[in-house]
């Protein structure tokens, strides 16, 4: 790979002085370039059955940036073919999840801030978004009911316990009526937890945050949900600053964002054992089974 190369189509007459490999997961592998006399800039290779995710960012960080500013990274330049690559600019900070700052509820109010302001931009459906809806959907309703629909067929067919299936799909029974309360699909970031967020940890000011790979267009209690379902796990303190930062909630958000934790989770299990990393797996099914029992 010559990232070099990459980075001279994007901001030419660089001179660079260090390449660094940052984690970048299972679907790419990301670069931090430092160059000389300029800020650094982060090169993005996908895998080659990723690499249609490279339209959805450009989208997705575009959407963004009208919105948020520097919070996000500026797509600099993009590139499909083989390899696959993007340059972006680079958020200053560390991620949250490496940092430990004395006042948590402080740092997770402008959480709450941050997350408001991608709420804020409305989509046309509901669906897995790409640089489109994909399988639009008119209703919350529908989405969440297929979406369930979809992951407990995988929990079923990737050998989750048959007594835990049928328990979630009773409280979807009892509950789901609670997706009808939201009409309007928003921009969701959908992987909002500490470790796509990045802090200063001299100020403990969050600098954005990164990684918009998963965003989807839903209801907005799906993305606050999916935080307390990653990265809250019961800290007063954090759900706490995050509901104040967000703003006014809907009266039903408490059982609604229940019922999301629940789909979260649900999601996470089938991935987990999708990849065969099974160490997490009777941890989320006992998460599940106590929102259900």
């Amino acid at each position: 790979m010559d990232i070099a190369a990459m980075v001279e189509k994007a901001c030419p007459g660089s001179s660079i002085e260090e390449v660094v490999e940052r984690s970048g997961g299972q679907l790419s592998k990301v670069f931090e370039v430092r160059r000389t006399a300029a800020e650094p800039v982060i090169v993005k290779i996908y895998e080659p059955e990723w690499a249609w995710k490279q339209a959805k960012e450009v989208h997705v960080y575009g959407l963004l940036r009208d919105h948020l500013g520097d919070s996000v990274p500026t797509v600099l330049h993009a590139e499909p073919g083989e390899p696959a690559f993007t340059v972006l600019t680079k958020i200053d900070g560390v991620p949250l999840s490496e940092a430990e700052p004395p006042d948590w509820k402080s740092v997770y109010v402008q959480l709450g801030e941050l997350l408001a302001k991608v709420h804020r931009i409305p989509q046309p459906a509901y669906g897995y978004l790409t640089d489109e809806v994909l399988e639009p959907l008119d209703t919350n309703d529908a989405y969440l009911r297929r979406q369930f629909t979809k992951k407990l067929k995988e929990f079923d067919e990737l050998g989750g316990d048959p007594q835990l299936s049928e328990q979630i799909g009773r409280y979807v029974g009892r509950h789901g009526q609670l997706f009808s309360n939201n009409t309007s699909p928003v921009l969701c970031h959908n992987d909002f937890h500490e470790g796509n967020v990045l802090v200063d940890p001299e100020t403990w000011q969050v600098q954005g945050f990164i990684d918009v790979e998963n965003a989807i267009a839903a209801d907005p209690l799906m993305d606050l949900a999916k935080t307390e379902c990653y990265s809250i796990w019961g800290n007063a303190d954090k759900l706490a600053g995050l509901l104040e930062g967000y703003g006014e909630l809907p009266a039903d958000w408490r059982p609604r964002m229940t019922l999301y934790r629940l789909y979260h989770s649900l999601e996470l299990w089938d991935w987990f054992k999708s990849i065969g990393t099974v160490d997490p797996l009777d941890s989320i099914a006992g998460d599940m089974a106590k929102v259900v029992n």
